[in-house]
C-alpha cells in the first residue's frame, strides 16, 4: 500500500507488521489478454511494494509502475527479458516511493525508455519527501554502524537519489488518448486526489484500467490526499468502459468490484463527516468493502483506518493536513 511514502509513522508500523503477501512468480500472471500484473507485497520489517501492470502493445511492452525493493524491480527486469520485446515506457501513477522505486532499474536494463508521469513529484521533493529524508537521516544518526534497519534506510535514500529516474520524461498535463508503443492508451490525470497528481493508464482494447492507488485495499489510502476530490474522481472512472481495473495494492478486481469500493468509498467519508465513532465508521468499511479483501486483511483495514480518521479525516489533524496539501475547499 502505500501506505504512502510515510511509513515511519504509525500507519507505517501496522503496515509493517500485519501483513506478508506471497511474491508473484514470472511469468507474470495475466489480468486479461495482453496483460500482465506483478503483485506488490508487505513483508514484515520492510516498506512495502505497490502494484505493477505490464501492458503489451504493437511496438513492445508498458510498465505501468515499479514498486520500491530490489526484489521487484528485479522481477520486472526478469519478466521484461524473458518476454523478448522491447520495454517502450514506464508510466508512474504518482510519486510515492513504492510505485517509482524500480525505474531507474529498468531504465538501466533497457536502454532508459521514457517515464510518463505528472510534474507532481517537484513538490514533493521540497515538500513531503524533504520531510521523509529528515526522519531517515535522523533515524539513521541513531543506529549503529551494524545495524540491518540502515540498508533498508539507504535503499530509500538511493530511490530519492535517483532523480533522473523518476522525474518525467513526458509530463502528464491533461487525459488524453496518446500512441504509445504503438497503441492507442487513455493517459488520465486526477488532481489532488490520492497526491497533487495522479495518473491513470486505461488500455480500451483490452478494457483494463490501471489507477494507482486511486484504489487500495484492503482500505484507502490518505496519507497525502484530498479526500472529497479523490471521490469525485472515482466517479469519473466509473464513466470508464472497463472490465477489469488493476488497483494500487491488492488483487485487480472486475467492474463489478470496483462499483462496490466506490460505494464503500463514499460510505465511509460520509461516516467520517458524522457524529459517529470511528469504530462505527471502521466496522461499516470492512462490511461495505467485505467482497473484495480477504478476512485475514481485516486488522490492517482497520488499524489503517482507526488512524487515517484521527489524523486525515476528522478534526484539527485533518484541517491542517488539507491545508498543507492545498486541498481545494470542501
Amino acid at each position: 500500500m502505500q501506505t504512502s511514502v510515510r511509513r515511519l509513522s504509525a500507519a507505517a508500523s501496522l503496515v509493517l507488521t500485519l501483513c506478508a503477501c506471497a511474491h508473484a512468480p514470472v511469468p507474470l500472471p495475466a489480468v486479461a489478454p495482453g496483460v500482465s500484473w506483478l503483485a506488490g507485497r508487505f513483508e514484515p520489517g520492510e516498506q512495502p511494494d505497490g502494484n505493477s501492470v505490464v501492458f503489451e502493445a504493437p511496438d513492445g511492452l508498458i510498465i505501468f509502475d515499479t514498486g520500491r525493493s530490489a526484489a521487484h524491480a528485479e522481477r520486472l527486469v526478469a519478466a521484461v527479458k524473458a518476454d523478448g520485446r522491447p520495454l517502450k515506457a514506464i508510466v508512474n501513477s504518482h510519486w510515492h516511493l513504492d510505485h517509482i522505486g524500480g525505474n531507474a532499474s529498468l531504465k538501466a536494463a533497457f536502454g532508459s525508455p521514457p517515464v510518463l508521469a505528472s510534474g507532481a513529484i517537484e513538490a514533493a521533493r521540497t515538500g513531503f519527501l524533504a520531510n521523509y529524508r529528515r526522519q531517515i537521516d535522523e533515524r539513521l544518526a541513531t543506529l549503529p554502524s551494524e545495524a540491518v534497519e540502515r540498508h533498508a534506510l539507504g535503499h530509500e535514500l538511493e530511490i530519492m537519489d535517483a532523480r533522473a529516474a523518476s522525474t518525467p520524461d513526458v509530463t502528464v498535463d491533461a487525459t488524453q488518448t496518446r500512441g504509445i508503443a504503438g497503441g492507442p492508451f487513455v493517459v488520465g490525470l486526477a488532481r489532488q486526489a490520492v497526491t497533487a497528481g495522479d495518473v491513470w493508464l486505461y488500455q480500451p482494447h483490452a478494457r483494463v484500467l490501471a489507477s494507482g492507488d486511486l484504489v487500495t485495499l484492503p482500505a484507502p489510502l490518505f496519507d497525502t490526499a484530498c479526500p472529497a476530490q479523490w471521490q469525485q474522481v472515482l466517479d469519473r472512472l466509473a464513466e470508464l468502459d472497463f472490465e477489469w481495473l488493476v488497483p494500487g495494492h491488492g488483487a485487480p478486481m472486475r467492474r463489478a468490484g470496483f462499483d462496490t469500493y466506490r460505494q464503500a468509498y463514499g460510505r465511509l467519508l460520509q461516516c467520517a463527516a458524522s457524529d459517529a465513532t470511528p469504530q462505527h465508521c471502521v466496522d461499516g468499511w470492512i462490511a461495505d468493502a467485505r467482497t473484495l479483501f480477504p478476512p485475514q486483511d481485516d486488522k490492517l483495514a482497520r488499524g489503517l483506518l482507526g488512524y487515517y480518521l484521527e489524523n486525515h479525516l476528522r478534526g484539527p489533524k485533518a484541517q491542517q493536513a488539507f491545508q498543507r496539501l492545498g486541498c481545494p475547499a470542501a
